[in-house]
């Protein structure tokens, strides 16, 4: 572990910081939970106060990003709506990953028939687009985050599961792991303490580039009108009120599209950056 910990602080560091794109990205991440936590805080007005007499003004320093067609503050509620979006990523990547880590695991350690069962249901799940099988079960249910948040997740681990199984083929023919075996240790123990640590790293990098496709998964559910539903703040329903006044109140559309362009962007230079750091061949 010492090891490991030394490891981590000299070689992954010095690769990490070197990309600065990388570096960018993780400030970003970082500014945007700190946003998200701070909402309360930092916001000047209620995200949900209506005020007939400030309909659709444009930014000013009263309102950096303008009104909306209510009257209420879209800075405001393009801070609250980052909290909706960084739940939604990060509670469906969490499920995606626990669901693609522990049968990657079982599909790479055991191999033979287990293995072959567990691909082939993840051959079938791969054949079925990922958002129209998302608008399907939501179709059947009502419109909720926590829904939303599940289906995303229950839909997303496969490529998880792949990245596993591929690094678990590989390390159970380790000496460590057949020492391990040697001693008597059970498989649970071998998966959990040997196979597992070593087998995080293609995990991390997935996840963190997970949570950029989940928040966009959820922008484009809540434009469509089928995600989080008003007066919630997110992203995607403040450009949904935003098409209908394109024309002359353009800012309902820039800042909340600008905000899912530069998060998404954001966990995917630092999802890059990660992975490039935790490669041996660079």
């Amino acid at each position: 572990m010492a090891y490991r910990d030394s490891w981590f602080h000299t070689v992954f560091w010095k690769r990490f910081r070197r990309n600065r794109f990388a570096l960018a990205g993780g400030v970003v991440v970082v500014v945007l939970f700190a946003i998200s936590f701070l909402a309360p805080y930092i916001a000047p007005w209620d995200p949900d106060a209506i005020d007939a007499y400030r309909v659709l003004l444009p930014p000013s320093a009263e309102h950096w990003f303008g009104t909306d067609e209510l009257g209420r503050d879209v800075f405001t509620r393009v801070i609250y709506g980052a909290r909706i979006s960084l739940k939604v990523g990060f509670v469906s990547v969490g499920i995606a990953v626990v669901i693609g880590t522990v049968l990657g695991l079982v599909s790479g350690f055991y191999g033979g028939l287990v293995d072959t069962i567990i691909m082939r249901f993840v051959d079938i799940m791969l054949c079925f687009p990922t958002f129209f099988l998302i608008l399907a079960v939501i179709a059947f249910l009502e419109p909720s985050i926590w829904y939303i948040m599940a289906i995303i997740g229950l839909t997303g681990w496969m490529g998880v599961a792949r990245l596993v199984r591929a690094e678990v083929l590989s390390l159970r023919e380790r000496d460590f792991v057949l020492a391990a075996r040697a001693l008597g240790a059970s498989d649970v123990r071998i998966l959990l303490r040997h196979v597992l640590p070593n087998a995080v790293s293609p995990v991390l990098v997935s996840a963190t580039l997970g949570v950029a496709g989940a928040i966009l998964t959820e922008s484009a559910l809540s434009f469509l009108g089928i995600g989080v539903q008003p007066p919630t703040p997110s992203w995607g329903n403040i450009l949904t009120s935003g098409k209908d006044y394109i024309e002359f109140a353009w800012w309902l559309s820039l800042f909340p599209g600008g905000a899912i362009l530069v998060t998404v962007l954001a966990y995917n230079l630092l999802g890059e950056g990660i992975r490039d750091a935790l490669d041996p061949r660079v």
